[in-house]
């Protein structure tokens, strides 16, 4: 079992991010499932995670991946019971595994019984209060109450019928038009989620990766904001936009920190919140979140300057307030990192790759993930690692338009393909019919799996020295036995540009972010090395990153 007196687990833990969707099935229905995740927990604790986070598995009518959730406390038929979520945690803790489950408090599905109630109430009631209802604009309030835009395009408002057959009301939604926001002043809100966190945390979770955190108080009045908010959300004119990072947030995370620390052992909160690290380090003062993602990071261009600036900021701000940093590369919205680095320049993150757009070089991608990846895990603090990097898995850059489902595509009108690119089913073996994930064909699957993913399959990789999946195991080892989340980043100088150097602890890492190679010392014991061709040569080449012990 876990040792639930370990109270500072999560300042250096590495935690596996599983969409359940794509990870295993075990009924063969082509979608994952909490028995399919329970059976392969042997995976993720050979690689050497100390936690595994997990994706929503509510009842949900998958309009948005899950996170349009009906049902806060219970589990979706397609994944499963809640005795299946029981045994899950069972396993996992026999494992010395943590759970960390996602919990979405900005918006909820169309399809909760709250909103549905809403719906067949009047303006003005107690129903419509739990939500951002409001009086359209114009003579016969037929425009928007304010100019917000969605997260996925258009408008964030939708105007419902009426009970009586009329045009009425409109209902704010920041993301799609089936995940209507929550009103966190209206404290009945505030009590169900806290009702909810409790339901969870009695059947054992160790923690919450919080969506869209900073999003849950918008500012009084709802004033307009006629500036776009995708990715990092920075002050504009001194103001932060009236939909993100208002004050009203810490209030509610000091609320569910208290409840926490109520438990047993030590149970973590983790901020998703696109913030630069200054505001970022808000959320996790001693008092609020555990963690929060490290977005500016995560959005950095494979540039040695700017990756070290970021990695400074970040440590600057998050030191100030006592909290560890969180490091992370990819995850369920955003391009694999090891096709995101087969391309030079800006990349849109979030909006996907189709097969008639340019491709990544993925020769160039992986290689630089892997140096990457090695960088990342020498840094003091916790790491996400997204399901799948470890096996190297690119973007699929090919999926069939047809096979789409991420609400985005329809909702830009097919100009923006979405993010199910990075959500394909994992390849476990590489002969069966999907590659070990089900018993039903590649193509039959819930997104169908390329047949370039069966060379990277867990099992083309275990026990292969020098593959991706050992270089991962090899990094999480070292990383724990030598305590380097623990540690502190001390720079070191290099005689050339464009290299990231610094010291934790006994080890130097060294980032080959140039376009030039250049020779370390003879006497230089490497102990890990992302590209292992050249372990032996005393020569760091472009786009590769070593490891040297003193």
């Amino acid at each position: 079992m876990i040792d639930l007196t370990d109270d500072t687990w999560w300042r250096t833990a590495v935690i596996y991010q599983i969409y359940p969707r794509s990870f295993a099935d075990s009924n063969d229905d082509g979608i994952g499932d909490l028995p399919g995740i329970t059976s392969r927990l042997d995976h993720v604790a050979s690689l050497g995670a100390d936690a595994i986070w997990l994706s929503p598995f509510y009842p949900s009518p998958q309009r948005d991946g899950g996170y349009d959730v009906a049902d806060y406390r219970d589990v979706d038929p397609h994944f499963g019971t809640l005795d299946d979520f029981d045994a899950l945690i069972r396993r996992a803790h026999s494992l010395g595994i943590r759970v960390v489950v996602d919990l979405v408090p900005n918006h909820t599905s169309s399809q909760h019984v709250a909103f549905q109630a809403a719906l067949r109430a009047a303006p003005g009631s107690p129903e419509r209060a739990l939500f951002h209802f409001r009086d359209g604009l114009g003579e016969v309030g037929h425009l928007p109450p304010n100019d917000w835009e969605c997260m996925f395009e258009g408008s964030a408002w939708t105007r419902v019928f009426e009970p009586d057959g009329q045009p009425g009301q409109w209902y704010l939604h920041l993301f799609d038009e089936s995940q209507p926001d929550w009103n966190w002043d209206d404290p009945r809100v505030r009590d169900d989620f806290e009702t909810t966190l409790r339901f969870w945390l009695d059947r054992g979770v160790d923690g919450f990766r919080v969506d869209v955190c900073d999003a849950l108080v918008k500012a009084p009045g709802l004033p307009d904001w006629p500036h776009p908010t995708h990715g990092v959300v920075e002050p504009i004119e001194g103001r932060m936009p009236p939909m993100w990072d208002q004050e009203g947030i810490h209030e509610i995370f000091r609320a569910w920190r208290r409840i926490l620390d109520s438990y047993e052992g030590s149970r973590i909160l983790c901020a998703e919140a696109w913030l630069p690290p200054e505001r970022t380090a808000r959320i996790v003062r001693p008092d609020e979140m555990n963690q929060a993602f490290n977005f500016a990071y995560l959005e950095q261009l494979w540039d040695a300057e700017a990756i070290g600036a970021t990695i400074t900021a970040s440590l600057a701000a998050n030191e100030a307030v006592g909290a560890p940093t969180t490091w992370v590369l990819s995850n369920h919205d955003v391009m694999r990192h090891a096709s995101r680095f087969g391309y030079e320049g800006l990349v849109a993150l979030e909006h996907g790759v189709g097969s008639d757009d340019p491709q990544p070089n993925r020769e160039l991608g992986l290689r630089r993930a892997r140096a990457a990846t090695a960088l990342m895990l020498a840094l003091p603090g916790s790491a996400y690692l997204y399901q799948g990097e470890e096996l190297g898995l690119p973007e699929v850059t090919d999926l069939p338009d047809s096979t789409r489902q991420d609400p985005i595509w329809e909702r830009s009108k097919r100009r923006i393909r979405g993010r199910d690119g990075c959500r394909v089913p994992l390849p476990w073996d590489h002969t069966t019919g999907s590659y070990g994930f089900s018993s039903v064909d590649a193509d039959k699957t819930w997104l169908p799996i390329p047949v370039y993913y069966a060379p990277l399959s867990v099992a083309s990789q275990v026990d292969v020295p020098h593959s991706t999946l050992d270089f991962y195991r090899s990094a999480l080892e070292i990383r724990r036995r030598l305590q380097l989340g623990g540690g502190k980043v001390v720079w070191t100088n290099h005689p050339k540009t464009g290299f990231v150097s610094f010291r934790n602890g006994n080890i130097t890492v060294i980032a080959n972010v140039s376009g030039t190679s250049s020779a370390l010392p003879e006497e230089a014991k490497i102990v890990l090395t992302s590209d292992p061709s050249t372990a032996n040569t005393r020569i760091i080449h472009p786009n590769m990153t070593v490891w040297i012990q003193d």
